[in-house]
């Protein structure tokens, strides 16, 4: 059997990471989501925290292109992190079939064979109450990081990527999270990446 990827894009509060998890043990593959960070704050002796951090930023703008035309530190220290977190991903690709979460994995595996790219999306409502209630947020915090979040995310999807999380061109699958649940979300994609993959 040919090796065979699957990339997940998603809102913040979709629950894509416990999808990720369960389509890993549906499909028998590993899922890479937190493992990046951690190689990569390895190989790169950055804390893990500096890392999230780094990637949760605002990257840079054309305003900041002008301000500081050399780039600032925030920006060289995302850079690197991306070349590294890249590498990361090619290296798990290499090793056997994967899930990737998020950090552009469908932009570094556009030339591979067999993979699936897929966004998981749910209503605002939906993710605030799945913030609040499986991510047990503070209510508050749970409506600033999804519009925090997820702006960082589109910013760095477009900065290296070129394209939206969501874009249309790159993305195979798109599916709503919200009506159907972590376990059936996760069924459903396992039976597609069956039906195309196994």
């Amino acid at each position: 059997m040919s090796k065979f990827y699957i990339t997940i894009a998603r809102q913040f509060g979709s629950l894509g990471r416990p999808i990720a998890r369960e389509l890993s043990e549906m499909l028998g593959i590993e899922y890479y989501d937190r493992d990046i960070v951690e190689e990569a704050s390895k190989k790169l002796q950055l804390p893990v925290s500096v890392i999230n951090s780094e990637e949760e930023k605002s990257v840079k703008s054309s305003f900041l292109n002008m301000l500081f035309p050399l780039g600032t530190d925030s920006v060289d220290k995302q850079d690197k992190i991306f070349d590294v977190q890249k590498k990361i991903i090619t290296d798990f690709a290499a090793k056997d079939s994967a899930i990737f979460v998020g950090r552009c994995a469908d932009y570094i595996l556009k030339d591979y064979e067999n993979v699936l790219n897929i966004f998981i999306y749910a209503p605002k409502n939906e993710r605030y109450l799945n913030c609040v209630n499986a991510l047990k947020m503070n209510p508050k915090e749970a409506k600033k990081m999804m519009e925090e979040v997820d702006r960082a995310r589109e910013q760095y999807w477009h900065r290296y990527a070129g394209h939206s999380s969501a874009d249309f061109e790159s993305t195979h699958l798109m599916i709503n999270s919200s009506l159907f649940g972590i376990h059936d979300t996760a069924k459903i994609l396992a039976d597609i990446a069956r039906d195309r993959f196994l």
